[in-house]
């Protein structure tokens, strides 16, 4: 390895470590609006977020067009506390299996990677952020 080499591996060195930390602190950014997930991702964001809430709908489904913009608002405010995520279920049906959602919109909420709660129906906005409030 010749001189610049070195020098150009220790100045990466240098910058990964200020602006990483050596990787161990680096922020996670939150959305703030709903992801989009699918049955091929949903472990994975379930295990990337502390505190999640996974809106299970369908795009034929009333009640789940009159929650879907209680659900933006909300990942809005909520950024930093609570992550949102939205599943349709017409298009990932082994992940409405594995928690057998039998109504929609059901919201999934999971702590630290669990299943802690599951809301069934729409509600007011208010309503929904009383339920929620216990999680973050």
């Amino acid at each position: 390895m010749d001189t610049l080499e070195r020098i150009k591996k220790k100045k990466l060195e240098e910058l990964k470590k200020k602006y990483l930390n050596g990787g161990k602190t680096m922020e996670k950014k939150w959305p703030d609006t709903p992801i989009q997930l699918m049955d091929a991702d949903i472990d994975e964001n379930i295990r990337k977020y502390p505190t999640i809430v996974i809106d299970c709908w369908a795009p034929w489904c009333g009640p789940c067009r009159m929650i879907g913009p209680i659900i933006e608002e909300l990942a809005k405010e909520m950024q930093g506390k609570i992550t949102f995520g939205k599943l349709n279920v017409d298009e990932n049906p082994q992940t409405s299996m594995k928690y057998s959602i039998m109504s929609i919109p059901t919201m999934l909420v999971f702590k630290n990677s669990q299943l802690v709660d599951r809301i069934v129906g729409a509600m007011p906005k208010e309503m929904l952020l009383q339920k929620l409030k216990q999680y973050y």
